[in-house]
C-alpha cells in the first residue's frame, strides 16, 4: 500500500531567517578566498600584463606572495555582516514566494517552473539587499586600492565622503540580474536533481542528496549568472573623478564582448564555480540541518 509522505510545515519567518544565515555564515568562511580570486580576475582586462594572473593557483601565489596571506579574506567584513540578512532573505523569500505563488496559481505542490520563478523572486529581493555591500567588498577586494582604504569603515567614508550616498547603489541593476539568475538556477536545479535522485532512506543519504542537489544547483546558478557578475564587478569599482565605461547591464555586456572576446563575460568563472558549487551544497545542507534541529527542540 501506497504512504504519502508528509511535507514538514514552513518554519516561521523568524526561524528561516535565523537557518539561512547560519547555512551563509558556514559557507562563506569556508569559501571566501576564492571569492577574492574571482574578483581578481574579473577586474582584469586581457591578460594584464607582468602581473596579469594566468591561473587560480597563480593569482593564490601572487597575492600570498606580494600581498599576505591576509589579503585572501580582505574585504569579508561587509559580506560577514550582510550574510545571515542575504542567505536568510535568499531561503525565507524562496519559501514565502513559494506560498504566494502556490496559492496564486492554485497548485498544490511544487513544480520546476514554480521553483524558478520563485527562485527569480527571491533572487531580485535578495539583491536589493545586498548591492551596497558588494560594492564595498568589491573595492577592498581590487589590488590597486590597497593603499587607497585602510578598512572597511574607511572605505565607506571615503566612497560616501567622495561619490555621495547614491554610489552605495552603483551596480544595482546588475545584481539584480546577477541573483535573479542565480537563484532561479539554484532552485529551478535543486527541484529538477532532488526528482532525479533515489529517495534517501538514511539520515546520512538525506545529506548527500541535498548536497548533491545544492552542488549541481550552484554550478547551474553560475553557468547562468557569471556574465553578470563580472558586469556588476566591473561597474561596482568605478569610482568618482573617472569617465564611467560600465553602466547599464546588457551595453556593459556589449563592451565587453566587443573589446575583448566572448571568454571575458566569464573570467572568474571557475573559482566561482569551485566556490558556488560546493558552496551551494553547504548552503542547502547546513539549512535543512538547522531547520531541523530547530523543528524538534524550538517548535
Amino acid at each position: 500500500m501506497a504512504t504519502t509522505e508528509k511535507k514538514p510545515a514552513p518554519l516561521p519567518f523568524h526561524f528561516q531567517f535565523l537557518a539561512g544565515a547560519i547555512a551563509g555564515v558556514s559557507e562563506i568562511v569556508t569559501m571566501y578566498p576564492l571569492d577574492v580570486v574571482k574578483t581578481r580576475f574579473q577586474l582584469q582586462v586581457g591578460t594584464g600584463g607582468v602581473e596579469g594572473y594566468t591561473s587560480i593557483g597563480d593569482c593564490f601565489r601572487k597575492i600570498i606572495k606580494n600581498e599576505g596571506f591576509s589579503r585572501l579574506y580582505r574585504g569579508i567584513l561587509p559580506p560577514i555582516l550582510v550574510e545571515a540578512p542575504k542567505r536568510a532573505t535568499k531561503f525565507a523569500a524562496n519559501e514565502q514566494y513559494s506560498q504566494l505563488y502556490l496559492s496564486f496559481f492554485q497548485m498544490e505542490k511544487m513544480n520546476q517552473p514554480l521553483s524558478i520563478l520563485t527562485g527569480v523572486s527571491a533572487g531580485m529581493t535578495e539583491a536589493l539587499l545586498v548591492a551596497s555591500f558588494e560594492l564595498v567588498k568589491i573595492r577592498l577586494q581590487d589590488k590597486n586600492s590597497a593603499g587607497k582604504y585602510n578598512g572597511t569603515m574607511d572605505c565607506i567614508k571615503k566612497i560616501y565622503q567622495q561619490e555621495g550616498p547614491m554610489a552605495f547603489f552603483n551596480g544595482l541593476e546588475a545584481t539584480m540580474w546577477r541573483h535573479a539568475l542565480w537563484n532561479g538556477g539554484y532552485f529551478g536545479c535543486i527541484h529538477y536533481v532532488r526528482t532525479l535522485l533515489p529517495k534517501a532512506e538514511t539520515k546520512q543519504g538525506e545529506l548527500m542528496v541535498n548536497f548533491t542537489a545544492g552542488a549541481i544547483g550552484g554550478t547551474c546558478g553560475t553557468l547562468l549568472n557569471t556574465p553578470m557578475d563580472v558586469v556588476k564587478t566591473r561597474v561596482q569599482n568605478q569610482s568618482a573623478g573617472v569617465v564611467k565605461k560600465y553602466n547599464w547591464a546588457v551595453p556593459s555586456l556589449n563592451t565587453i564582448y566587443k573589446e575583448e572576446g566572448f571568454a571575458a563575460l566569464y573570467k572568474g568563472f571557475t573559482p566561482k564555480v569551485l566556490r558556488l558549487g560546493p558552496g551551494g551544497g553547504i548552503l542547502l545542507v547546513v539549512f535543512d540541518q538547522v531547520s531541523t534541529l530547530i523543528r524538534k527542540h524550538l517548535m
